[in-house]
């Protein structure tokens, strides 16, 4: 492998726990432009329809903290408490975590040229992949590394950032088909918070990951799930994952076999399996369907339980 070709481009620094690893090791080199909190950038907001606004610089640990977030969003509330470390959660932010770069080992070696460092392949692809997708769905097979974007794409959040008054989770992070990046931020564009919408009447959410220790480590797997459950039935469904794919997913075809039929055994097991549809393993990758396919029926049957 040649060396990998660095970027001089300025980056934003809020609390630093991924930027200051990358500049560590040598893989960013760029000056930095720190970032100083304003009123519209921390903390949660509310509106009169119970929907929540968040900071992009309030840490993980308040978010997984806050009572009201965990009444309202329990799956968000699980999400932020299940990633990283205690240390990690305090300073990291929400507007970091979406915004983070991957974390494939041959992209965090400084001495190793890949697509998000100007090179012209993915050395995973070839190489060892066993930490990557199960969800081939563009040159670089390095599952996007965060968890909270994956739970806001659960809620159908709005990112509000410095240059665009509202965009998608799948419009901040793409369809995985663009190797060389891990959003879609200019370089001058930063995150400045992130709206939700009301949860629904009756709503209840869960988030589990599959990991390969009992702490602090990257999901293999990982899904948050938002149901409505009225008379045995699912009324609405919605279910994402992490930890699979480049960007993180909706499981359509689970919901839409969810969608109006009954909370019973058959119709779980069937949902579940389904999360693999669309699927195209690596070689070594293929273990992550099982764990997929299982966290989705756990989740269901305690979404399921009154």
């Amino acid at each position: 492998m040649t060396s990998a070709s660095m970027t001089a481009s300025a980056e934003f620094r809020a609390a630093g726990t991924d930027l200051s690893e990358r500049r560590r090791s040598g893989v960013s080199r760029g000056p930095l432009i720190d970032l100083a909190a304003a009123p519209d950038t921390i903390g949660v907001t509310w509106g009169a329809d119970g929907a929540a606004t968040i900071g992009a610089l309030t840490s993980i640990a308040a978010i997984a903290a806050d009572p009201r977030i965990a009444a309202a969003y329990p799956g968000i509330a699980a999400s932020a408490s299940g990633l990283a470390t205690p240390q990690v959660r305090h300073l990291a932010t929400l507007g970091g975590n979406l915004a983070q770069r991957s974390r494939c080992w041959y992209f965090r070696d400084p001495h190793i040229a890949c697509l998000k460092k100007g090179g012209s392949e993915c050395p995973a692809r070839t190489g060892n992949h066993l930490y990557s997708v199960a969800f081939d769905l563009g040159p670089c097979v390095a599952p996007h590394p965060s968890t909270m974007a994956a739970a806001l794409l659960a809620h159908d959040a709005r990112i509000v950032t410095s240059q665009r008054p509202g965009i998608s989770i799948g419009e901040l992070l793409g369809d995985g088909s663009n190797g060389t990046s891990d959003h879609a931020l200019a370089a001058d564009e930063m995150i400045r918070s992130v709206e939700l919408s009301a949860p629904l009447p009756g709503e209840r959410a869960l988030y589990k990951r599959a990991i390969s220790r009992s702490h602090a480590e990257w999901p293999l797997a990982e899904v948050c799930a938002r149901a409505v459950v009225t008379s045995g039935t699912f009324q609405f469904i919605r279910l994402t994952a992490g930890g699979i794919a480049p960007v993180p997913l909706r499981l359509a075809a689970c919901e839409a076999a969810l969608q109006g039929k009954p909370a019973g055994a058959a119709v779980i097991a069937e949902a579940a399996r389904l999360a693999r549809s669309g699927a195209s393993p690596l070689p070594m990758t293929g273990y992550k369907l099982d764990l997929l396919e299982g966290v989705v029926h756990d989740l269901l049957e305690r979404l399921a339980t009154p």
